[in-house]
């Protein structure tokens, strides 16, 4: 018990994938322990080589790249917030987090989380350069600049965080314990608060569902005028553009659309929310990187040769 901050609660219950913690859907279970380990097993090794690739490679040395490597890393310490948990929960008969522990994930979950979204922003915005102004562009994104980003890029995405925590730490929790889902959230934590959460799930929708439609508008309109200016263009280097971009605008749509569905709406269970936060807290993640690479000649044919040089095949 903790009278400081009126907590009576230590521990929650997760529920995980099912709305029972006695009748467990154990076909939905095993769906997603194997997708789970599918995507360990292969995925996340392939972000893993990503990073090596860019990082050892010199060629590999503009902005793009290195924000690249950014989004790998990134999704694969995102992937370590959930998951993991998900798979030591799926063969524990309790499955119980401390209240510490459930404010800790859920402060990493947004950190990194909104850390992506700010990143996808920073490549829209290098994109957006490196066609509109081709002339302009080394000496924009400059590798001062891009560090300066991506440094405002975590102070950001920490501020966003410390503002849900500071919102949740001071709500009072005396029971019941039960969280309807399979990790810490913003939306199922709040339910458990005993005290009119009115005015703190506003504020919470503001922050996070504000903050996400705001940046999906933001990279939509961009990525409307990358395709508005190459309309003049030579055909190769318009096609060029229109592919980057179509990766870019799937990468967009596989990471908002869940979080908008989530974030951006008053704190109601619909029954598709669980299989939502499914794919978007484990498998969208690790996904990002390995579509942005397949559309880059210059990383696969320097990932190929990394795998050469240490014998892989």
């Amino acid at each position: 018990m903790d009278t400081g901050n009126n907590t009576v609660v230590t521990e929650f219950i997760l529920l995980g994938l099912t709305q029972s913690q006695d009748q467990p859907p154990y076909a939905a279970a095993i769906f997603s322990l194997l997708l789970v380990s599918m995507f360990y097993l292969i995925i996340l090794p392939g972000n893993v080589l990503i990073i090596l690739t860019i990082r050892s490679d010199p060629g590999l040395n503009a902005p793009l790249y290195f924000f690249l490597g950014n989004l790998a890393f990134l999704d694969v310490s995102y992937s370590f917030i959930v998951s993991p948990r998900m798979l030591v929960d799926f063969f524990s008969e309790k499955k119980v987090i401390s209240y510490n522990c459930c404010i800790t994930q859920l402060f990493f979950l947004h950190f990194l989380g909104v850390g992506e979204m700010f990143l996808l922003v920073i490549m829209a915005f290098d994109r957006c350069i490196a066609i509109c102004r081709p002339l302009h562009y080394a000496t924009v994104m400059s590798p001062r600049v891009c560090y300066a980003l991506l440094l405002a890029l975590w102070l950001g995405a920490f501020a966003h965080s410390i503002v849900q925590v500071a919102l949740i730490l001071h709500l009072p929790f005396c029971g019941p314990n039960q969280l309807d889902n399979f990790f810490c959230d913003v939306p199922q934590v709040i339910k458990l608060a005993c005290t009119d959460t009115f005015v703190v799930e506003l504020l919470m929708v503001s922050n996070n569902g504000l903050l996400t439609l705001l940046c999906f508008l933001g990279l939509l309109a961009s990525y409307a005028v990358i395709l508005c200016r190459v309309k003049g263009h030579s055909s190769e280097g318009k096609n060029k553009a229109i592919s980057t971009c179509t990766t870019h605008i799937i990468i967009v749509f596989l990471m908002f659309g869940p979080a908008i569905f989530i974030y951006t709406r008053p704190f109601r269970v619909f029954p598709v929310d669980k299989v939502v936060a499914l794919f978007h807290t484990v498998i969208f993640p690790l996904l990002n990187p390995v579509i942005y690479t397949l559309r880059y000649q210059e990383v696969k044919t320097s990932m190929i040769k990394l795998l050469r040089q240490h014998r892989v095949f």
